[in-house]
C-alpha cells in the first residue's frame, strides 16, 4: 500500500473526472497526476534525496493537495506545519525533522524568510502562493513549468510517509511517524464506514496540514473523488461552496458545526441536498447543537471518529443512526463509538490488563494504524505503544455493546476547539515570564469551546503583573488557541505529599457536577 496508489488508480479509471476544484481553478485527474510528476521532478531538481522531510506552511488550497502526493512520488516524507503555530514552534518541527525544503504560500511569506534565516537544515522556499514570487523563493508554477514529469518512486508499506507534529507533555511538540501502512489502512477503514461514496465530493474546510482532514480525505482518494478546497473554515464560504459544488462529505468539528447552523448565512434559501456526511470529531457533539443542525440540514448524517494523530488518526466511529432521535434512545451519543474495521480497543488498567465492561480505565488501541513511534523520541515511543498497544491517556470505560464513552483525561492535555494543549507547553511560556513563580494549567468547561484553557498562577513577591499581560506574554511563544483564556492568581498551589501539583484539585470545582470531567 502507499499514497500514491489511489492516484494511478484513478488516472486509469476515470482521468477526465474533475479531481480538484479550488477557487476559479478546475482540474481533471489526468491533469493532477501529471502537476503531481513535475513538482515531484522539481523537488528532486533542488537537491531532495529519498527519504528527505520537505515541509508545507499554507493556507487550504489544490497545491497543498499537489504536494500531499508529490513528495511521497518524489520518495520524500511529509511534515505539514500547523498554521496556527508560533514562529517558534514551526522553527522547532523544521529543526527537529531536519526537513530541507518549505512550501510557502503568501500568508507565511514574510515569516518564511525568518524561518530559512534561523533554521538549521532548510535550503530552499518554494513560493506557492499567487502573485509576484518574494526574492530568493522558487516559484511554484515556474517550476512545474520547467521541470518534466518523473517516475513515481513508490515508496510503500513501512516506508515513513509523514512527520506529523502534535503536542507534547514536556513542552515542546513531539513528531508522530506515520507509515504508507498506516495512513492506507485508516482510509480504508473509513471507506469500509461508508464515509466516501462513488462519485463524490470532499470539502476541505478544516485545516490540510491537519491529520484529521487529511485522514478523511484518504477515502476520496481511494474512491477517485473530487476534492473542492477553501482556504480556511468561514462559515458562509463553506455554506456557498457545499451549494455549488455539490459537496457529499466533509469534516467538521463542533464547534465549526454551531457557528454554520447559527450564521444569518444558513436563512438564505439553498440547496444543500447533495450533502451525505458531516464527520466531526475531538468532542461529542451537544444535542442542543445536534438538533439545531437536524433543523437546518435534514437528511444529512452524523457521524463521529474518536482517534489521535498518532492512530492515523482513526479508533472508532460512532455511525449517523444513533445521532438520530430514534437512534439518541439507546443513549450513545455521548460515546466515542466503536472499534473501526482496523482497530482493536480495550480499556485496560495500569498494567495494561483488560478492565470489565463497565470499568474505568486508559482507552488503549491496537492494529495497523498506530504509529512507528515518535521522531527522535525512542522512550517517549516506548511509553506510549506497550506490546502493539497504543496508550492514549484517555480515560473512558466500555459498556456491553462495545461502545466506548471517554470520561476523563488522563494525559495532561486540553482539548479547546477541537485542538488538542498540552498544560506543559502553556506552563513552560508562563516560566518565562518574570514575574511568574510556579503555575498550573488545566482545561474548564466552555460551552463555545468544549474546553478552555485556565492558568493558575502564583507570582514572585512583589512582582505585580497581570492576567491580560501573561496572556499577551504567552502569545509571543506559543500558538493563540494554546494561550490561556483566563488566569487564577493565587498565594501557593496545592501539592501532594511526592510535592507534585494537584491538578485535580484545581479542576474540581469547575466540573462539579458534570458526569464527564472532558469537554
Amino acid at each position: 500500500m502507499y499514497l500514491t496508489q489511489a492516484l494511478h488508480r484513478a488516472v486509469q479509471q476515470h482521468p477526465e473526472r474533475i479531481a480538484v476544484r479550488c477557487g476559479d481553478r478546475r482540474r481533471t485527474f489526468r491533469q493532477l497526476a501529471e502537476r503531481v510528476a513535475r513538482l515531484a521532478g522539481a523537488l528532486q531538481k533542488l537537491g531532495m534525496q529519498s527519504g528527505d522531510r520537505v515541509a508545507m506552511l499554507s493556507l487550504n488550497s489544490d497545491r497543498f493537495l499537489e504536494y500531499q502526493m508529490a513528495v511521497p512520488w518524489a520518495g520524500g516524507v511529509l511534515n505539514p506545519c500547523n498554521t496556527r503555530w508560533s514562529a517558534a514552534e514551526i522553527l522547532y518541527s523544521l529543526d527537529d525533522s531536519g526537513s530541507t525544503i518549505l512550501l510557502v504560500d503568501e500568508t507565511f511569506s514574510t515569516l518564511a524568510a525568518q524561518l530559512r534565516r534561523d533554521a538549521v537544515t532548510l535550503r530552499e522556499l518554494i513560493y506557492c502562493g499567487d502573485g509576484e514570487v518574494p526574492p530568493g523563493m522558487h516559484g511554484y508554477d515556474a517550476l512545474l513549468a520547467g521541470t518534466a514529469p518523473v517516475p513515481d518512486a513508490v515508496r510503500r508499506g513501512e516506508d515513513l510517509a509523514g512527520i506529523f507534529y502534535t503536542g507534547g507533555t514536556t513542552g515542546f511538540p513531539k513528531g508522530v511517524m506515520l507509515s504508507h501502512a498506516n495512513l492506507c489502512c485508516s482510509g480504508l477503514a473509513l471507506r469500509a464506514e461508508g464515509l466516501a461514496t462513488p462519485g463524490g465530493t470532499y470539502l476541505h474546510a478544516a485545516p490540510m496540514f491537519h491529520l484529521a482532514d487529511m485522514g478523511l480525505a484518504m477515502p476520496q482518494w481511494i474512491e477517485g473523488n473530487t476534492h473542492a478546497i477553501v482556504p480556511a473554515f468561514n462559515p458562509e464560504l463553506v455554506l456557498d461552496t457545499l451549494e455549488r459544488d455539490r459537496v457529499t462529505h466533509v469534516l467538521l468539528v463542533p464547534t465549526m458545526i454551531q457557528m454554520m447552523v447559527d450564521h444569518p448565512a444558513m436563512k438564505k434559501p439553498r440547496d444543500l441536498s447533495a450533502l451525505q456526511t458531516i464527520l466531526y470529531g475531538a468532542s461529542p457533539i451537544s444535542e442542543t447543537v445536534l438538533e439545531r443542525a437536524m433543523a437546518a440540514l435534514p437528511g444529512v448524517g452524523f457521524v463521529q471518529a474518536y482517534g489521535m494523530t498518532e492512530l492515523s488518526p482513526l479508533a472508532t466511529i460512532n455511525p449517523a443512526w444513533y445521532h438520530t432521535p430514534e437512534g439518541r434512545k439507546q443513549g450513545k451519543l455521548r460515546s466515542a463509538g466503536r472499534a473501526s474495521y482496523t482497530s482493536e480497543v480495550r480499556i485496560v488498567d495500569g498494567d495494561g490488563i483488560e478492565v470489565p465492561r463497565g470499568a474505568v480505565g486508559e482507552v488503549a488501541v491496537r492494529g495497523p494504524t498506530v504509529m512507528q513511534g515518535y521522531w527522535n523520541k525512542p522512550e517517549q515511543t516506548a511509553a506510549a505503544v506497550r506490546d502493539g498497544w497504543m496508550h492514549t491517556g484517555d480515560g473512558g470505560y466500555m459498556d456491553q455493546d462495545g461502545f466506548v464513552f471517554v470520561v476523563d483525561r488522563m494525559k495532561d492535555m486540553i482539548v479547546s476547539g477541537g485542538e488538542n494543549v498540552y498544560s506543559a507547553e502553556v506552563e513552560n511560556a508562563l516560566a518565562q515570564h518574570p514575574a511568574v513563580m510556579a503555575s498550573a494549567v488545566i482545561g474548564i468547561p466552555s460551552a463555545e469551546w468544549g474546553e478552555s484553557v485556565h492558568a493558575v498562577v502564583v507570582g514572585k513577591p512583589g512582582a505585580g503583573v497581570t492576567a491580560p499581560e501573561l496572556i499577551a506574554h504567552c502569545k509571543t511563544l506559543i500558538a493563540g488557541y494554546k494561550c490561556p483564556r483566563s488566569v487564577e492568581f493565587r498565594d501557593a498551589l496545592p501539592l501532594s505529599g511526592a510535592g507534585k501539583i494537584l491538578k485535580t484539585e484545581l479542576r474540581k470545582p469547575f466540573w462539579e457536577g458534570q458526569q464527564r470531567q472532558v469537554g
